[in-house]
C-alpha cells in the first residue's frame, strides 16, 4: 500500500463505538505507526535494505509488544484504546501484505509474503504500483473512507 495507510485508520476509528475513549487519534496513529521506519529507510540506510524488513514492519514484533501494553493498558484502564491502537497495526500489516510483502513468519523465515507481486513494468517503481490493478485496493480504501467522511454528520432520516 502506498497512499491507503491513513484512510483505513479512519474507516476503523468510524466504524468503532464511540464508547471507545479516543478510538479516533488511537486509530489513525496506529495505522501509520509502522511506516515511522521509512525515517530511518530514507536518511540513514540509503534504502539499503526493504523496510518491510525493519522491526515496526514485523508481526512478531508486535505480538511481543501487545502482550506486554494490553496487561498495562487493561490495568490503568485504557484496554479499548489499545486494543484499537494493535488493531490498527494489523489492519497496515494486512494492507501490506497485499503486494508489498511482510515477514508474517519471523523469527522462524526471512521470507516476505505478498499475495500479488507487482512488476516493474515502468521507469519508475511508483508509477509500476499506481499502474497495477492491486491498485483499486487502495482507492476502494479511499472511497470508503470519503463516505465516511462525507456522511459524519448526516442525522437519522426518520420515516
Amino acid at each position: 500500500m502506498l497512499t491507503a495507510h491513513l484512510p483505513s485508520g479512519y474507516v476503523l476509528g468510524r466504524l468503532l463505538p464511540k464508547t471507545i475513549a479516543h478510538a479516533m487519534p488511537v486509530a489513525l496513529v496506529g495505522a501509520v505507526v509502522p511506516d515511522l521506519d521509512m525515517i530511518w529507510f530514507h536518511l540513514v540506510d540509503n534504502g539499503a535494505i526493504h523496510h518491510h524488513r525493519y522491526w515496526v514492519h514485523v508481526p512478531a514484533f508486535w505480538i511481543v509488544a501487545a502482550a506486554v501494553a494490553l496487561p498495562l493498558a487493561w490495568r490503568f484502564g485504557r484496554l479499548g484504546a489499545a486494543l484499537v491502537f494493535f488493531a490498527a497495526i494489523l489492519m497496515h500489516l494486512l494492507l501490506d501484505t497485499i503486494s508489498g510483502g511482510i515477514l508474517w513468519g519471523a523469527p522462524f523465515s526471512d521470507h516476505l509474503f505478498a499475495l500479488v507481486t507487482v512488476p516493474a513494468d515502468y521507469s519508475h517503481w511508483i508509477i509500476s504500483f499506481v499502474l497495477h490493478w492491486t491498485f483499486a485496493a487502495e482507492l476502494v480504501v479511499w472511497a470508503v473512507a470519503l463516505i465516511l467522511w462525507l456522511t459524519r454528520h448526516r442525522p437519522a432520516q426518520v420515516t
